[in-house]
């Protein structure tokens, strides 16, 4: 399936390596090699671990197609209404196999 109608839209991306960026997609290909401006990385941290959870802007961001596990569309206005740093969750893994 195309991301075309995700164009110009905010999206979630979860990589191979369990990172999950957020930013509005402003062009993809047939591979799913993924441009977004405003860029978010997402760092959540798990309860027991004393650091709070994260932000940390990325600005314009290339993702290569192989390292894209999901990409969908961000309910905008539920997603602002999250406080980010004080959500804790265990950390997903890697995707890879090898």
């Amino acid at each position: 399936m195309s991301l075309s109608p995700y164009l110009n839209k905010k999206v979630c991306i979860i990589t191979v390596d369990g990172r999950t960026l957020t930013g509005t997609l402003v062009s993809c290909d047939q591979v799913t090699n993924l441009v977004l401006k405003d860029t978010i990385e997402r760092i959540i941290r798990p309860a027991d671990d004393e650091e709070p959870s994260m932000e940390q802007p990325h600005g314009l961001y290339l993702v290569r197609g192989d390292n894209v596990v999901i990409c969908g569309l961000v309910d905008e206005e539920l997603d602002g209404s999250i406080d980010w740093t004080k959500v804790r969750g265990d950390v997903i893994g890697s995707t890879k196999h090898v």
